[in-house]
């Protein structure tokens, strides 16, 4: 079985070793429209940071009541997140523009930061961006593997308050992470563009995932056109040529990422793959060397073979393979899923039970977290039954 993997949420350069050298312009070379069906709807960056009436309702009516009491960054941070507010919630589900994530009163990181910056700029705060330098967390849907990076965003005051110019104790860093995590963190600017560059090319992979692979090739062509620079457009781009049939195209725009980050360790998988599909296996066993050089236990390594023991029925080294990647990763949903079904398999109950809880806690969309609370209410009765004696 094939396997791709994009860049996602608010992504950086994975696996990269310096900043690339952007073209002015996108290079259309590397689009090929007549492969493809129009749109289903518009694919625009009108509507990202558009406000409704009721946001403006909400910035006028919540945030400007508690300007009087506390400035204006904490005031709008207070109204959006403190307890009993807005009662925001984390939903990886999909990237809504700042409409749609007040609306459903949920996002994801770059979802809740497109509609804190529409609501401050309502209140005429000045607004930054930043990615943050965190290790990239990884999750999949199918063969599909994603890479996230992390951004926040910086409030200035009023423009009309601000007499001395720029002032970064004047700023406030609004983030959805506890502040330990981030804490000696280094950050990176990062212009408007690049923010509305990477809300494209989230929504290019989760219409890809959605089977809407049309779709998901104008929301990634929008995106290289928006930021020339964001190579993660470019490896999306990439997979969806190979989603689609697209072998040549695919190879082409790939290519063109590599050069531009030959360490980008996401981009070098995919143009493996992408030479393989073209019948070229000496040039993708170089790069195959190379990407296991510099990873030799990639993302979802000792996951995978432990679903391959679980498969066998060997489910007490499962049980070890699944413990050595939540070393890696200690939030990530799945993997204690599975811990807790191969626990279940060697009659660990109470260890199945453990993560069974934590898949259930770390889970990020709704599907997810419905599906673990099932299987958590039918473990629990299942060790509520009486047992006969042995």
């Amino acid at each position: 079985m094939k396997s791709w993997a994009i860049a996602f949420c608010a992504a950086l350069l994975a696996g990269c070793a310096g900043a690339p050298v952007a073209p002015p312009t996108a290079d259309t070379r590397l689009f090929h429209d007549q492969l493809f069906q129009p749109p289903s709807a518009p694919v625009s960056a009108a509507d990202i940071f558009k406000l409704t009436p009721e946001m403006k309702d909400y910035a006028q009516q919540q945030i400007a009541r508690r300007q009087r009491e506390k400035s204006p960054q904490q005031a709008l941070f207070d109204a959006l997140y403190a307890k009993g507010q807005l009662k925001l919630e984390y939903d990886s589900t999909m990237t809504r523009n700042a409409a749609q994530a007040f609306q459903a009163r949920a996002g994801n990181c770059l979802s809740l930061v497109i509609m804190t910056a529409a609501l401050a700029r309502e209140a005429n705060m000045q607004v930054s961006f930043q990615s943050v330098a965190v290790d990239d967390s990884w999750s999949r849907s199918g063969n599909l593997y994603f890479s996230s990076g992390h951004v926040n965003l910086m409030l200035g005051k009023p423009k009309l308050d601000n007499h001395n110019g720029y002032d970064t104790a004047e700023f406030m860093t609004i983030d959805f992470v506890p502040p330990e995590v981030l804490r000696r963190q280094a950050t990176q600017s990062l212009e408007e563009h690049t923010i509305i560059a990477m809300y494209m090319n989230n929504r290019a992979a989760e219409t890809m995932v959605a089977g809407q692979i049309d779709d998901a090739y104008w929301w990634a062509r929008k995106a290289i056109e928006y930021d020339p620079g964001f190579i993660p457009a470019y490896n999306t781009l990439g997979v969806i040529y190979q989603h689609h049939g697209d072998a040549v195209a695919a190879e082409q725009v790939l290519r063109y990422a590599y050069q531009q980050t030959p360490s980008n360790t996401v981009v070098m998988f995919n143009l493996a793959q992408s030479l393989r599909d073209l019948n070229r296996p000496a040039e993708a066993q170089v790069l195959a060397d190379q990407l296991a050089r510099l990873e030799p236990q990639p993302p979802f390594y000792f996951f995978n073979l432990g679903r391959e023991a679980m498969r066998q029925g060997d489910y007490a080294r499962a049980r070890g393979l699944f413990a050595r990647e939540l070393v890696r990763d200690p939030y990530y949903h799945e993997f204690h899923f599975w811990m807790a079904a191969a626990s279940y398999m060697t009659g660990d109950l109470a260890d199945a039970d453990k993560h069974m809880k934590l898949a259930l806690e770390n889970s990020t969309a709704r599907s997810d977290h419905d599906l673990y609370a099932a299987k958590l209410d039918r473990l629990k009765a299942y060790e509520a039954q009486p047992r006969a004696h042995q």
